[in-house]
């Protein structure tokens, strides 16, 4: 974990976070918490980790997410040398996909 994020004022807000309990209470906390534009930037960044995981080129990342190759780039750090939180979480969606079938 990056201990530069790691403050105080961080913890509060993953707290608050925990607390939402269905995707219109995200919508609604996060439309306050958040710029649309930054919102946009961390659900692009999100669906261009989805897609390199589903072994997508760049070229076709860039074309359907918007997403520079800088930020592809960065993102692909993350999924190979990073904390591993992208990969819970798609372990995690992949599981209670499984079992809602």
């Amino acid at each position: 974990m990056n201990k530069k994020i790691q403050t105080p004022a961080v913890d509060h807000l993953f707290e608050a976070i925990l607390c939402l309990q269905s995707k219109e209470e995200c919508y609604n906390f996060f439309d306050d918490l958040c710029t649309v534009n930054e919102l946009l930037s961390l659900s692009q960044r999100y669906e261009v980790a989805s897609m390199l995981k589903n072994h997508k080129t760049y070229l076709e990342i860039a074309e359907k997410t918007g997403a520079s190759t800088a930020t592809i780039s960065r993102v692909n750090r993350s999924l190979n040398y990073g904390n591993e939180g992208y990969d819970l979480i798609f372990e995690r969606l992949k599981k209670a996909s499984s079992e809602s079938k």
